[in-house]
């Protein structure tokens, strides 16, 4: 019973420390009104990979790109990330949207 507590344990404690470094590096990437916008985060079931967490983001790129780039594109330039975290697995899909 020990050993199945333990790993219970740990589980819940990777899982927390999964979401925590992924919020403190979309934090530590925001500045200016650019960096990460969180739109969708909520659990998610999915029939292969059962429980997990499903998060919709967008990531502010303009003062990232350089400055022969920014003629090109809009203002307000980002990427769409999908994300849907499983333990031990995540799955994501990016795209582009050039309002």
């Amino acid at each position: 019973m020990r050993t199945s507590v333990r790993k219970a344990l740990s589980l819940i404690a990777y899982k927390i420390g999964q979401l925590y470094m992924i919020s403190k590096h979309s934090h530590e990437q925001s500045s200016d009104g650019e960096g990460v916008e969180v739109i969708i985060n909520e659990p998610y079931e999915d029939p292969v990979h059962g429980k997990g967490q499903y998060t919709e983001k967008r990531v502010y790129l303009n003062s990232k790109l350089p400055t022969w780039v920014r003629g090109f594109v809009p203002k307000i330039f980002y990427v769409t990330e999908k994300a849907w975290n499983y333990y031990p697995y995540t799955i994501t899909g990016k795209n582009h949207n050039d309002r």
